[in-house]
């Protein structure tokens, strides 16, 4: 009797250590987002992830717009909704953190760009990476980057220690095109971070498919979403319950698959090792006639008068066009009559770009840029050299969901993304 008793009690032991590292390797996640700005499917992703707290150590939730007005309250504003379907959440699952611990890890982090050097001053947003980061544990801590790079760059910039502690997926495309100083900051810095670095592969998670056996975006709202719980009726506030989410792979990526191989299949995608971020230095005076992959950064380069100080405001910038509006970028002087701007096309165009300046030899030049649909495309000597754990999409012809790199390797699990996350919108009824 006794032996059996210390036997069920091994077995006991062992369950629960089970359990219990169960629970522990839970991933250490913080997220970096620019909710509340121009592009609603932050909030939408934001549902998403509160939905599946329970698979999740957040450790902080940092509002980081490089563009646009996010900001924390919005993120506090998302909190309230969750708050309200907590009871309902938490009688089919254990684990959901408390609305007040979700406040506590909430962060402002920096509005607007990073100047040319790639930071400017920490802010809360990147001092909370920074302690999250050095936290005592046997797991990396996961950025997930929604939007803008700047607070991950300023971290990185103020703690260098923290390189080795963190594991980023970042959503770049139109955030690279915004984040261009940090991105370019963090490349040639910090070359070997794990860095999973997605243009286009997530695209493929929100655009049409004609294949009638995947999920229309259109209609999940209807068929799963409507009616169910305070965060089911906040959902029809953006897109009009059309899914999006352009962010969410970082947290499908995380949810099924083999998280340390980006490599292997995944929901969150496939990627593949590149060893170079594509860099192309254009004579802002006469441009390029060089074809140039999209979310290439582009430096372009001015002689002009030497300045005895640096100038207060910009001493020039740059305009495109974006469909009806005119978008303006930032130059900087860098010194001894050397002028500089870097951007970052988000996909395949011919981009057309003019300069304007009070300083005649920066004023006035225009010109177009041939962007193609590939990344990182043919190999420039200017490129900025990476390590050996830098991911980004994949290039096989194969895998492209029409015109989206890498596409493929997310698309073909959008069912069982939606139909997972639909179990969940049935416990909010």
């Amino acid at each position: 009797m006794k032996k059996a008793i210390y036997f069920l009690m091994i077995i006991f032991g062992i369950t629960s250590l089970k359990a219990q590292k169960s629970s522990d390797l839970k991933p250490r996640i913080l997220i970096s987002t620019d909710i509340g700005g121009t592009d609603p499917d932050d909030n939408q992703s934001m549902i998403h992830l509160l939905m599946y707290a329970d698979k999740f150590n957040i450790e902080g939730l940092v509002s980081s717009p490089s563009f646009g007005n996010g900001s924390k309250d919005e993120i506090l504003k998302m909190i309230g909704l969750y708050e309200k379907d907590l009871p309902k959440l938490k009688k089919h699952s254990s684990g959901f953190p408390t609305p007040k611990y979700l406040r506590s890890v909430s962060k402002q982090g920096l509005r607007g760009n990073a100047p040319y050097e790639g930071y400017s001053k920490p802010t809360e947003g990147s001092e909370w990476i920074i302690k999250s980061a050095r936290k005592k544990s046997a797991q990396p801590l996961w950025v997930l980057v929604w939007g803008g790079l700047e607070d991950v760059a300023q971290a990185l910039h103020d703690a260098p220690d923290i390189q080795n502690k963190i594991k980023i997926y970042w959503i770049g495309g139109p955030n690279k095109k915004w984040s261009a100083n940090s991105y370019s900051y963090i490349a040639k810095n910090f070359p070997d971070l794990w860095f999973i670095e997605a243009n286009s592969t997530y695209y493929a998670f929100f655009s049409k498919n004609d294949d009638p056996k995947i999920l229309k975006s259109t209609e999940y709202y209807d068929q799963y979403i409507k009616g169910y719980g305070a965060m089911g009726k906040d959902f029809k506030n953006y897109y009009k319950g059309e899914i999006k989410m352009g962010d969410s792979p970082t947290l499908f990526y995380l949810m099924h698959g083999n998280a340390n191989d980006p490599t292997e299949e995944s929901w969150g995608g496939s990627f593949e090792k590149i060893n170079r971020s594509a860099q192309v230095i254009v004579d802002g005076a006469k441009g390029s006639s060089e074809e140039i992959a999209f979310c290439s950064l582009i430096e372009f380069h001015f002689k002009g008068p030497v300045l005895k100080e640096n100038p207060v405001s910009t001493p020039f910038h740059m305009e495109t066009m974006h469909k009806k509006d005119v978008q303006k970028w930032a130059g900087s002087y860098l010194g001894d009559g050397n002028y500089a701007l870097k951007y970052v096309p988000k996909g395949a165009e011919v981009l057309t770009y003019k300069f304007v300046s009070e300083i005649p030899e920066l004023n006035g030049h225009e010109g177009k840029l041939n962007i193609v649909n590939l990344w990182p495309g043919k190999e420039n000597p200017t490129d900025i050299p990476l390590g050996n754990t830098w991911f980004s999409d994949q290039s096989d012809p194969k895998l492209y969901e029409g015109k989206f790199q890498g596409g493929k390797t997310i698309s073909k699990w959008k069912n069982d993304i939606l139909l997972d996350w639909a179990k969940r919108w049935e416990w909010l009824k």
